[in-house]
């Protein structure tokens, strides 16, 4: 029978921006409703600064996030252009270090020699990029998938806060978005780390701690600094 083993390291790439989307337009999103709310506005302009919350944060996350995954792919091209000419100078020298990281791994250097040699005959660039760079498919930067993935689950995220503070009554709302808040940041925090194979109470309790502590100080500055109507 074929040996299987089951991988999450592949996930990372999407599942960081969609754990840090979904969980950053709930906790902003409830946060600015519950610091609103105490701020004693009326039901209408609760509502509406949160749809121009989710609306303002998910394109800052998009755009946030293409602009910094597209750093990092830059910095990935241009290491692996300067690779590349490193290995079209000097191929002999790039065999010599590829073998070397292959001995400091615990490799005997003349089983070092031919591993490199092989694995350069097959794809120079590429065992290059893995082994001296740390670049892989798998850790390959995609400023797109990053960006999408991030405006798509911070909307799905603000939009628990959104629905509450509609439906709540005016006279309890920020404990209704509160509680409903601290209940949706569980559920992300223990579905993140059920995604990412990482142990779940850990994550519950880290998610939850923060969300309640953004949604105290904007309720504090709310209530220090609003105008009752």
């Amino acid at each position: 029978m074929a040996h299987r083993e089951t991988h999450r390291v592949d996930r990372i790439g999407w599942l960081r921006a969609a754990v840090l989307g979904a969980n950053d337009g709930l906790v902003s999103t409830a946060s600015l409703i519950v610091g609103v709310a105490a701020a004693a506005a009326s039901h209408g302009e609760i509502l509406v600064a949160g749809m121009a919350g989710l609306a303002a944060g998910a394109m800052s996350m998009a755009a946030g996030e293409y602009v910094s995954v597209s750093s990092q792919s830059d910095t990935e091209k241009a290491d692996l252009a300067r690779e590349a000419s490193e290995l079209a100078g000097d191929r002999e020298a790039e065999l010599r270090e590829l073998a070397g990281i292959y001995v400091g791994r615990g490799v005997t250097p003349e089983l070092a020699t031919e591993v490199a040699r092989q694995m350069m005959s097959h794809d120079a660039l590429g065992a290059h990029a893995r082994d001296e760079l740390g670049i892989s498919q798998i850790t390959t930067a995609r400023p797109v998938q990053a960006a999408l993935t991030s405006a798509v689950t911070f909307s799905a995220g603000a939009a628990l806060p959104l629905i509450v503070a509609a439906v709540a009554p005016l006279a309890g709302l920020a404990l209704w978005v509160a509680g409903a808040a601290l209940i949706g940041l569980a559920v992300l925090g223990a579905l993140g780390a059920r995604t990412g194979g990482a142990p779940i109470g850990r994550s519950v309790a880290r998610v939850v701690f923060w969300g309640a502590l953004a949604m105290a100080i904007t309720a504090g500055v709310g209530r220090l600094f609003g105008v009752a109507v």
